[in-house]
């Protein structure tokens, strides 16, 4: 029962958490709402807008001519070559001679 205990209290507020321990407060909602009716807003004078420059227009136009197709061909490598494979060498069986035992002295 401390602070990392779910059902507690204590563990509820540490948590963050609601439940039946430690239930929500109901907020007060008020029974009617007031409406604030906003004044009629007087028409502002606008300012004219400022009229934009022309800029010259500058159109240029570039043809092409000689136009050529060209074909793009993607080299295909040629397959390659499996590599040798060596054969494994024969595995060599050593034999351990026994030991001679060694002999108690009396």
């Amino acid at each position: 029962m401390g602070k990392g205990d779910k059902k507690s209290r204590r563990g509820k507020i540490i948590i963050g958490t609601y439940g039946v321990r430690r239930p929500k407060k109901k907020s007060i909602k008020p029974d009617s709402v007031k409406v604030s009716v906003p004044a009629e807003k007087t028409a502002k004078e606008k300012k004219p807008l400022k009229e934009k420059k022309v800029a010259a227009e500058v159109v240029e136009t570039v043809e092409v001519s000689n136009v050529t197709e060209v074909v793009e061909t993607k080299e295909t490598k040629a397959p390659k070559t499996p590599k040798e494979v060596k054969k494994p060498k024969p595995e060599k069986k050593e034999v351990k001679e026994a030991k001679p035992k060694k002999e108690k002295k009396d």
